[in-house]
């Protein structure tokens, strides 16, 4: 009899396998073997669906009365570490002159005048966000400010909604610790990337002892968790910039050739 993996002992899996095969005989007729390789797809999908790691960590960006004003206060004020050094954070990052950028979790838009200026006229940069308030606000300060190289990209919990091959760098800063599913959105991402793509990381350092309470509170993992986990979607640490920052740390990492952290069924 065959051996599955866990994935196809998720709750969600068994009402499907009882419907397409009921009980799995070795001595299964002919008729049912076809439903049963059925079966095994659906329960390959099932598990490869990645359940939330932090659930509800969006749900003040989702709410229907936001206002965008009160989360610009927050988040572009000069007092918050990444607000005051951004200038120099874009200019480490690497960006050169026509390359493609996804500001993955733009917010209120806090870097894109600094990285479509480093993207140039014959760059892109898409400012991407599940927030469509925040997306709105970005419109009308690109008309604003001139930025005709920026497009808005409303995209979902589990993916950046890009093309394949699409980008050629992933800039992710204050925001990989809000992501709920990031196997998948590091799939995404993935796919989006270029050969020779780079995702630029910067998150709040979690070091219990060290770091507020509300950082340990907020942040699920620190660096490790977050450097092993793009590093299993396929993604490579090139370099780290220290000194720059006091409370966050500073990663770049290179896409892989292949991917090593696609599920499996073992059978």
């Amino acid at each position: 009899m065959p051996v599955l993996t866990d994935g196809l002992r998720s709750p969600a899996c068994f009402p499907i396998a009882i419907v397409i095969c009921g009980p799995i005989f070795p001595e299964m007729p002919r008729p049912c073997s076809s439903l049963f390789v059925t079966f095994l797809w659906i329960a390959w999908v099932c598990q490869a669906q990645e359940e939330s790691v932090n659930p509800g960590i969006n749900a003040a960006y989702l709410r229907d009365d936001l206002i965008v004003t009160e989360w610009i206060e927050r988040l572009e004020n000069e007092g918050r570490e990444i607000a005051a050094n951004r200038a120099e954070i874009i200019r480490q990052a690497g960006i050169t002159p026509g390359s493609t950028v996804a500001d993955v979790g733009t917010g209120t838009g806090l870097f894109l005048p600094l990285l479509a200026e480093a993207a140039g006229s014959t760059g892109k940069v898409y400012a991407i966000d599940i927030v469509q308030k925040f997306l709105d606000h970005i419109e009308v300060q690109k008309a604003r400010l001139g930025l005709d190289n920026v497009e808005t990209v409303l995209c979902s919990e589990r993916s950046i909604g890009l093309p394949a091959d699409s980008i050629d760098v992933a800039f992710i800063c204050a925001v990989y610790h809000h992501f709920e599913y990031p196997r998948d959105s590091l799939a995404s991402i993935h796919r989006a990337l270029r050969p020779g793509g780079r995702v630029v990381l910067i998150d709040f350092k979690r070091i219990p002892g060290e770091s507020a309470n509300w950082i340990l509170n907020h942040m699920r993992a620190g660096q490790e968790v977050f450097e092993a986990e793009i590093t299993a979607a396929g993604f490579t640490k090139s370099a780290e910039i220290t000194g720059l920052l006091a409370s966050n740390y500073f990663v770049i990492f290179t896409k892989s050739e292949s991917r090593s952290g696609s599920p499996v069924m073992g059978l």
